[in-house]
């Protein structure tokens, strides 16, 4: 196996996921399923990753119980926290699941907005083949220099990288040019269509694209139950959806884009690694929360 050093910089969070049995009774209970675990894109993408490579995460922590849950999970996985912790409240996020699967995400950062451009610094220090960021980072004024910045560094180094958009809400209210101008151009965009679309400035997937593949050698797009496609050299590969049950959608693009990055880190062909982004990501839908 062609095993490579990953870094992935990004939040570091607790997710509370519900998924009410019940109507919501405003002024009293509701039976609820509900989980607590380590999540965040970035830290959902560095597991996934962990299956084949050597990976460390890099992020900021409070000095809280959320931060030891966080950081537990990440060294049960086999990833290495390169993080700060600060006084504070680790990043929690409650997602609210509802009967069809999808889902609305309530998202305290905590210290997250607070990781310094020095403990970075010293994580690039460490010898790397790929850097992955998640796109919090650019949509948070008080990291995305700091972003751009390690981008910059890891392509000094010679390594390749990589980004995942993440979230379309913030990505509106910043703008894309914005968001655009701070990545650059990496060896690998992800976005789902709906991020995608809104890159680009246009309804039209197929227009948002041309704007797009400017600033990623190779673009992935999730399409939710359409599946997925990657551009890359003038060429289009696309790969459906597994028809499964679905519970939840709590992390399946974040297993999508780990695992399709994983496999292509590994040398396998576009069309090997999209197809088995989707097995990761059905796998994840099955099930209340963001683990496969």
């Amino acid at each position: 196996m062609n095993q490579k050093r990953v870094l992935v910089l990004g939040d570091a969070m607790v997710d509370v996921v519900v998924r009410a049995l019940e109507p919501v009774h405003i002024t009293s209970d509701t039976a609820s399923k509900v989980r607590l675990g380590r999540g965040g894109s970035a830290a959902n993408i560095a597991v996934e990753l962990a299956l084949d490579h050597r990976v460390a995460f890099v992020g900021a922590v409070g000095h809280d119980a959320a931060g030891e849950v966080f950081l537990s999970d990440l060294r049960s996985a086999g990833v290495a926290p390169l993080v700060q912790i600060l006084p504070g409240s680790t990043g929690v996020v409650v997602v609210f699941v509802n009967d069809d699967g999808e889902r609305a995400m309530l998202t305290d950062r905590g210290v997250n907005g607070r990781l310094s451009d020095d403990a970075v610094l010293d994580a690039l220090a460490v010898p790397f083949d790929h850097l992955h960021v998640s796109g919090y980072t650019f949509l948070d004024p008080r990291t995305r220099t700091i972003a751009t910045d390690a981008l910059g560094a890891a392509r000094k180094l010679g390594a390749s990288t990589s980004v995942d958009v993440c979230s379309v809400g913030p990505l509106r209210q910043l703008g894309a040019t914005k968001f655009l101008r701070a990545i650059g151009r990496v060896t690998m965009l992800f976005a789902n269509e709906e991020e995608a679309c809104a890159l680009g400035e246009s309804r039209s997937l197929q227009r948002a694209l041309t704007v797009i593949r400017a600033h990623g050698e190779e673009v992935v797009v999730t399409l939710g139950p359409g599946g997925a496609l990657v551009v890359s050299d003038g060429e289009l590969v696309s790969k459906p959806s597994r028809d499964v049950e679905v519970v939840d959608t709590t992390g399946a693009g974040d297993a999508a884009t780990g695992a399709y990055l994983s496999k292509r880190l590994s040398g396998r062909s576009r069309d090997q690694s999209l197809e088995l982004a989707m097995s990761r990501a059905a796998k994840v839908v099955r099930k209340l929360g963001s683990r496969a």
